[in-house]
């Protein structure tokens, strides 16, 4: 869409018409909603300013980037955003030649705009990068790492800044705002060059006195981090006044250096009902727009999340040197209670995940017993602080992964598909899994006298299993449920249910089923056992088979000179898996039972 000659109206009336595009589009398909209708005008802004055709526009997260979808010819295919063959929730160059860079994880924009520069600068060509980040992204350490070399190298590289609840303009009020708005003028910049300028030739004391005025001023400025840095920096700015955002990002255009564009937005700007820093708009299912309420059914079963935030609220109430982190997720990972309860044993450090992964190695060592909450696809983020940090120094940290498989809508960056591929490597690291409330609750018990690291998986939402008792854990055991004939149904984690089910679709064949409970270390005695009586095995488990399940137990089979068994694996194969509800991500897969009960009477039949 080129918009390079509305007027300021025009520009204010078509954010209007995105932010309602926006809240009708998520409010039926769920999605980003609070993060992205605050950053509509920014976004307006920047495709009047800059040339999306030529310069890179690369977004932080890019789960803020809908007005960007909308202003680059997706307006008519924003209805199927998020669904399965449809848009995707995030920046994606597979989807449009506008979206630069794929990004799903925060923290990475400003990276690739200083790799993008560099590819323009051998290249000779008239573009400039603009990074997009929030100021939730600015904890991660990868930032400050771009920034450094930015800072040292001046490539030039426009950074929008959106501050929609960050604290750095906070202690200075009207004096920042006051200060904000001169340096935003180009009489401001004009006037900080010739000061320069002039300090290039005055005498040493002359000099001494008016660079300590300078650093004066900065010191009363949210800019002086980057001015250190060597980026010029220009705020806060008002994030929602569309004149004087498009006057700032011309002058940083205009500068031909790093600098950082520092705007103030609201989130849920436009909906009132979201507006302001409540993280229940976050990311959000369909909803009635008017009254603001959930339209998605209620589970009648709890979730994985909510069992282990549950029990481990319990078993910190039992044991003071239980103690905790998340990364930017209380809600999402069921730590919000307890951050209430013990403030000063449970943390959110932030989007900070190595970070959290290193800092609980201490406590650890301290004699504490700590649970480092995260995500399946962010552990990804801490993986060289798992090996080196916790794991080389055998401390007893215990990683309780979330969202392990198939996530639905958030797509190819969040799939929990590959913890235990890159975990199972790591010397030291014991690897678990439940499958229902029993099973989670008899392992956190296990996992609280447990003194090496280990890492538990479990689902987004319920268990496909049902409850019913299971038996304590037991190091290194697996648990075989049900017995039977002919075959084998190995379960782990999530994967056992999906067992179970399927084999209630079967149409002749009686399998046992296997709750594996380890895939490190395997239960050794058991599966040489199990390989006398069934030749024919299955495997389930809700993760990549490179790496995973199947491989674990065909290494142990080749090691132990096991040659006769069979196996066929229902893990995930070797790509990316795409966005889309997450009946139909795995209908995609071949997983759902009734797929895999059709393939086993098939290959059974023959």
């Amino acid at each position: 869409m080129d918009i390079q000659n509305y007027t300021i109206e025009q520009l204010e009336e078509l954010a209007g018409k995105i932010r309602e595009k926006i809240l009708n589009t998520v409010s039926k398909n769920g999605g980003h909603l609070s993060s992205t209708l605050g950053a509509v005008d920014l976004i307006v802004a920047m495709h009047y300013v800059f040339d999306v055709n030529k310069d890179p526009f690369i977004f932080d997260v890019s789960h803020q980037a809908y007005a960007h979808k909308l202003l680059t010819d997706r307006w008519d295919s924003f209805d199927t955003l998020r669904q399965f063959g449809g848009l995707c929730g995030y920046t994606s160059p597979d989807e449009s030649e506008f979206d630069y860079y794929k990004a799903g994880h925060s923290s990475t924009s400003i990276s690739v705009a200083v790799g993008a520069a560099k590819a323009i600068a051998l290249k000779g060509e008239d573009r400039i990068p603009v990074a997009f980040i929030g100021d939730g992204s600015m904890s991660a350490g990868m930032v400050y790492e771009a920034l450094n070399e930015l800072g040292d190298r001046k490539y030039p590289v426009v950074i929008v800044l959106n501050d929609n609840e960050m604290s750095i303009a906070k202690p200075i009020g009207a004096v920042s705002r006051y200060l904000s708005k001169s340096m935003a003028s180009p009489f401001y910049q004009k006037f900080k060059k010739r000061v320069e300028s002039i300090l290039e030739h005055m005498p040493d004391a002359t000099m001494y006195m008016a660079k300590r005025l300078e650093d004066s001023i900065k010191l009363i400025t949210p800019g002086l981090l980057f001015e250190e840095l060597g980026i010029e920096y220009i705020g806060p700015i008002r994030g929602h006044n569309l004149e004087g955002i498009i006057d700032a990002l011309k002058i940083a255009k205009e500068l031909k250096k790093p600098v950082v564009v520092h705007a103030q937005t609201i989130k849920g700007k436009g909906y009132e009902i979201a507006e302001g820093p409540q993280e229940h708009w976050h990311g959000v299912g369909p909803f009635d727009i008017k009254s603001g309420k959930s339209l998605k059914k209620a589970s009648s079963k709890k979730s994985a999340t909510q069992i282990y935030g549950d029990k481990l609220l319990e078993l910190a109430k039992q044991n003071k040197k239980v103690v905790g982190v998340t990364a930017a997720m209380p809600g999402g990972t069921g730590l919000t209670k307890l951050l209430e309860e013990f403030p000063k044993r449970f943390w959110d450090v932030a989007i900070a995940e190595q970070h959290a992964v290193t800092s609980m190695g201490p406590l650890a060592k301290e004699g504490f017993r700590p649970y480092c909450t995260i995500y399946s696809t962010f552990l990804q983020r801490g993986y060289d602080q798992v090996i080196h940090d916790i794991a080389l120094m055998n401390l007893g940290v215990v990683f309780a992964m979330d969202r392990a498989g198939i996530v639905g809508e958030d797509g190819e960056t969040h799939q929990g598909a590959f913890d235990i591929s890159f975990l199972r490597a790591i010397p030291n690291m014991t690897l678990a899994a439940p499958f229902n409330e029993s099973s989670f609750n008899n392992l956190l018990d296990f996992s609280l006298d447990f003194n090496t690291p280990l890492a538990i998986r479990y689902p987004r939402g319920s268990f496909i299993a049902d409850d019913f008792d299971t038996p304590k854990f037991e190091y290194g055991k697996s648990h075989l449920i049900e017995d039977g004939e002919e075959i084998l149904f190995v379960g782990y984690g999530n994967g056992v249910g999906r067992a179970i089910d399927s084999k209630k679709l079967l149409k002749s064949k009686n399998p046992a089923i296997l709750d594996l409970r380890f895939v490190k270390p395997l239960d050794e005695e058991a599966l040489s056992k199990l390989a006398k009586k069934f030749k024919k095995w299955y495997i389930f488990s809700d993760s990549a088979y490179s790496g995973g399940v199947a491989s674990a137990i065909l290494e142990f089979f080749a090691k132990s000179g096991i040659e006769d068994v069979e196996i066929e694996s229902f893990e995930y194969p070797d790509k990316f898996i795409p966005h889309g509800a997450t009946a139909e991500v795995e209908k995609y897969l071949g997983i759902m039972p009734e797929q895999i009960a059709d393939k086993i009477n098939k290959m059974e039949s023959k």
